[in-house]
Formats: C-alpha cells, structure tokens, sequence
C-alpha cells in the first residue's frame, strides 16, 4: 500500500493505487462523493467501488456521518475488536473482520467527536492481508476526511454545571 494519499483519486483524498491494490480492481467502478459544506463543518457521504465486470457487486465503501460516538468504540473494543493506532490526535478506532462473515471481508471505524469515518472492504484482492489494507486505507484518508477541529464529544462529567 501507498505511504500517502497521492494523485490520481477515485473520489475525494481516496487515493486509486491504494483502491486497485486492496480490492484487486483496475479500473474500478465508481459511485458517491463526500460533502465538506455542513453548517456544522463535520463532513458527510457514501462512497462506492464496484467490480467492473459484474452487476454492480460492492467491493469497498467508504462512509464519512456526523454522528460517531466514543461508546460505540469502546463497545467494539470490548467485545474483541482490534484497536487502531493513533491515526488523528484524539480519535479513537477499531478494526477486524465480521465474525459472521465467512468472506475475505475487514472492516474499520474511526470517531473523533461526532465525525465517523468507515472503510468496508466487501472483497479484498486475492492473497492480500485485508485487516491490515482497510488499517493502512485509513491511515491515507482519515487525516483528511476527519477534520482536527471536529466537535468533540462532551463527557457525561463535561455536562453537568
């Protein structure tokens, strides 16, 4: 994988080296954009790659929500998930496959205040470590798509007055 987020993209900041060596995919299919112009400066979108030869089958996406929670994390983390390596100052994250998924599938989440941002890879590239590639995906994107200035979630201690 690409150390960094370089030109050509297949969307914002996603880098299309980095697409093509994890999916396995030339000249992917592409689907959705990211929109950076909320009132609340958090980012928002859905974004898509598909194998080109098939009826559109979903290979990797790319969601970016204004709502992401530190509790969901820490619920992932507890129950077995693998913690990602500080990506963004004060973002927290996990990472692993879905248990019930009997597929080359792998998975990653980052929250920093109520920014998420989720890399999903339906089918990674043959012989290619899928953990390890939706890691170094979001170690490409995330400090572009999650803005340091992201609201940041207040405490239940930082509520009360």
């Amino acid at each position: 994988m690409p150390t960094v987020a370089a030109r050509p993209y297949v969307c914002d900041y996603i880098p299309l080296k980095a697409v093509e060596l994890m999916t396995g995919e030339r000249d992917p299919l592409v689907s959705g954009d990211f929109n950076f112009d909320r009132p609340s400066g958090l980012g928002d979108g859905d974004f898509a790659i598909y194998e080109p030869k098939s009826d559109r089958l979903k290979v990797l996406q790319i969601i970016l929500v204004p709502m992401g929670t530190e509790e969901k994390v820490k619920d992932q983390l507890q129950i077995g998930a693998s913690p990602l390596p500080t990506i963004v100052p004060g973002a927290i994250g996990y990472y692993g496959k879905d248990p019930f998924d009997k597929g080359p599938s792998a998975h990653a989440t980052i929250v920093r205040g109520h920014a998420e941002l989720i890399v999903r890879l339906d089918r990674g590239a043959e012989g290619r470590d899928n953990q390890a590639d939706v890691v170094a995906l979001m170690k490409l994107i995330a400090p572009k798509l999650i803005k340091s200035d992201s609201t940041p979630t207040l405490t239940p201690s930082a509520t009360k007055g």
